[in-house]
């Protein structure tokens, strides 16, 4: 069913709640909206927002899903914009229209029907999703961290996993608490580490049949001949050393060929044992954007657009973030997926989606690379920073490095919510570590 609407003003429909959409949400429900010169409307598949780059945080147990938690509905009421749940799966251009599937609760009752929202400009923020390259048996027996009830599903499952073993009749098994993780990139990375402390504290809770040093094993398996591939080798070879003394097997150069109940099997034709298993490589746009509504795309489905942000065949419709392919003439490629990107992305469209609404000229959008940082728990941070701020590439590590990883985070609370809220809610975080403790057991 179509949405009524008697409402005059100019209509931007933004599809995709993640770090990008819901910042270029708020931006433009507290200037556009806010001063009534057009009507902004979120539409996502679920119900609240986490910042992406902490899942990893979340499958681990070590961070408090509800603290980090953004209600969408109350976003939308304090930032004047409107928000509307469901999931986009079709596309009329000539009718400008969004198609929204119906959405359904938890029990298999309908929520909302199938619905169409018109508008006048489009911004699809989707991101993106696991691309497991048809590898034969991922989707049956892995383990994906596309959302937060992804990364809250694994907590589950690796928590069941040792109170199960803690509870059985016989010893633990072989592998029966062993890991794999499928990429080694930045998410790869961060989860090992984090699953090293946060396993271990589940098991320091009482579950005293299990010997973590003996039954608990975390494999990092990435295709590439070292960790981190997109980072300075250095750093790679610090990152890989410190991973291996904290226990974690590494394997390098090794394509994943099948994933099985029971583990891994390589390209090679060696089998990696494992009750677990993760895949954390490679990423693709969400499959109904393939070639949606005449809309050009690529060989992962995100949808090519013009240095403006606008799609190459269609002005009124903008994608940005990882759903997007965003030429970067500087290196001759398109804008890699992170978050920083999503973010300046969603700075640019702000103003630029004000300046459409004049009749002025669309600015072309520049990605600055500030580099890349990775959190290795409470173990390191590392990565590099890049541009005119350091005057070239710069690798760090250790609490500085911490304290602009942290800052990256900071940068996206502020977005959404202003700088008296995140102090005081950064206050009862830090106020709260030293009163409950670190492991979730959700």
């Amino acid at each position: 069913m179509a949405v009524p609407s008697a409402d005059a003003r100019h209509q931007i429909v933004i599809v995709g709640g993640g770090a990008g959409g819901l910042e270029l949400a708020t931006r433009l429900g507290d200037t556009l909206g806010k001063r009534g010169q057009a009507t902004v409307t979120l539409i996502d598949k679920t119900r609240s927002h986490v910042w992406k780059p902490k899942l990893h945080e979340i499958a681990a147990g070590s961070m408090d899903t509800g603290a980090h938690e953004v209600d969408y509905l109350a976003q939308a009421h304090w930032h004047r914009f409107r928000y509307r749940i469901g999931e986009m799966t079709g596309l009329d251009r000539e009718r400008r229209e969004v198609e929204v599937a119906p959405f359904t609760d938890d029990e298999g009752r309908e929520v909302t029907p199938r619905r169409r929202f018109r508008y006048d400009t489009l911004v699809i923020a989707v991101g993106s999703q696991s691309n497991d390259f048809g590898t034969p048996g991922v989707a049956e027996h892995a383990s994906k961290l596309e959302c937060a009830a992804d990364a809250q599903r694994f907590n589950r499952r690796i928590v069941n996993a040792c109170i199960r073993a803690h509870a059985q009749a016989g010893p633990v098994r072989d592998s029966q608490l062993h890991v794999a993780i499928i990429g080694a990139g930045a998410t790869g990375v961060e989860l090992a580490a984090e699953l090293h402390r946060t396993v271990r504290q589940v098991v320091g809770y009482g579950l005293d049949r299990i010997d973590p040093d003996k039954d608990i094993r975390l494999h990092l398996i990435e295709a590439a001949d070292r960790v981190l591939p997109a980072l300075p080798a250095r750093l790679s070879a610090a990152t890989e050393q410190l991973l291996r003394r904290l226990g974690v097997v590494v394997h390098t150069k090794a394509r994943v060929a099948e994933v099985a109940a029971d583990g891994v099997r390589l390209a090679d034709g060696r089998r990696i044992a494992a009750g677990l298993v993760v895949w954390a490589a490679g990423i693709k746009a969400p499959e109904f954007l393939k070639d949606i509504a005449g809309l050009e795309t690529n060989r992962i489905h995100q949808l090519v657009v013009q240095p403006t942000l606008q799609t190459t065949r269609d002005p009124d419709i903008f994608a940005f973030g990882d759903c997007a392919a965003c030429p970067w003439p500087q290196k001759g490629g398109v804008v890699p997926p992170r978050a920083q990107a999503a973010h300046q992305q969603a700075v640019h469209l702000a103003g630029q989606i004000g300046r459409r609404l004049q009749g002025k000229p669309m600015r072309a959008y520049r990605y600055r690379d500030f580099g890349s940082l990775v959190s290795l728990g409470e173990f390191s941070t590392i990565g590099n920073m890049m541009g005119a701020l350091v005057g070239g590439n710069l690798l760090i590590e250790g609490m500085f490095a911490r304290l602009m990883y942290e800052s990256l985070y900071k940068m996206h609370e502020l977005t959404l919510h202003g700088l008296p809220k995140v102090t005081l809610d950064t206050l009862a975080r830090l106020i709260s570590r030293r009163t409950v403790p670190r492991v979730k057991l959700h």
